[in-house]
């Protein structure tokens, strides 16, 4: 304490200076690393009634919004309500309206403030929505057209991903692909096309719980694929289950599709040849 006294006993010769750079434009900061005062209830006492310069009280932000931020708030907006309007941050807006009184909250008010939350939030979804699809556009375009090779290699690895496999302990050398995604469908129907598998070779089945519409999609796979309702085996209905709580529900759930090939059983040799081919040269790979 007797430290901080002898320091600033001169004290108005201390608030002179003070007033004297104040008046000059300089901010808080800059006066009290110019005289030394480390001391903020000292800093206030030296400065007191003497009003702020101009260039202080504006943050770096265009005039018009803070102008508006203020008759925003005036008008009895919340924060929340004052940055959807105007779409700036609330640290902006904090620095432009904290010298204001604060509105009453009525229960109108809280309403129209769980609103404005709401429309932030749907706002921030929105923004990162259109970013996920500019960077799958992007994605998408550096793809490109295929070559054969390539389709060649990508139809192996779906296969061996969503395909049946021979097993020592269960011999099943049949070509048989399971999925549900028509993306995965259409490319794996490309495959099996450039590597001359005859349509009239393939059948089809659908798998699909008991509480959809069953016939609704035989028909969408039929469209998908371009093939005959003749070509589809019986649909395999799956029990439902009251305990599960099932995601795949509604108008978009079709099921999924079993593509088979008969009399595959050479096919599958191969494709599991060319698979183990992959294994062997991935590392080595670039």
């Amino acid at each position: 304490m007797t430290e901080i006294t002898n320091k600033y006993a001169d004290f108005e010769g201390l608030r002179e200076q003070a007033i004297a750079l104040r008046r000059e434009g300089l901010s808080r900061r800059q006066i009290r690393d110019r005289l030394f005062v480390d001391n903020n209830d000292i800093l206030n006492r030296l400065l007191e009634g003497e009003p702020a310069p101009e260039w202080t009280k504006r943050p770096n932000a265009k005039d018009d919004l803070r102008d508006k931020a203020r008759e925003l708030r005036l008008q009895g907006m919340t924060y929340d309500q004052i940055q959807v309007e105007l779409r700036c941050s609330k640290s902006s807006i904090s620095l432009w309206v904290r010298d204001l009184p604060k509105p009453v909250r009525s229960r109108t008010a809280v309403e129209q403030a769980r609103l404005a939350g709401r429309m932030r939030w749907d706002h921030e979804l929105a923004v990162r929505d259109a970013e996920r699809q500019r960077i799958k556009h992007a994605a998408k375009q550096e793809i490109g057209a295929l070559t054969e090779r390539e389709l060649f290699l990508i139809g192996v690895g779906l296969y061996w991903s969503e395909g049946s496999k021979d097993k020592s302990y269960d011999r099943r050398e049949t070509v048989a692909f399971v999925n549900s995604d028509p993306g995965m469908i259409t490319t794996y129907l490309a495959w099996l096309d450039l590597l001359g598998v005859n349509r009239e070779q393939v059948r089809y089945g659908v798998m699909i719980h008991e509480t959809a519409d069953a016939a609704a999609a035989e028909r969408y796979r039929a469209d998908l694929t371009g093939a005959d309702l003749a070509a589809f085996y019986k649909t395999t209905i799956k029990k439902h289950n009251p305990k599960t709580a099932r995601k795949n529900t509604g108008d978009n759930y079709r099921g999924c599709l079993v593509i088979k090939v008969l009399q595959g059983a050479d096919l599958y040799r191969r494709i599991e040849g060319w698979w183990c081919g992959i294994v062997d040269a991935a590392p080595s790979a670039g």
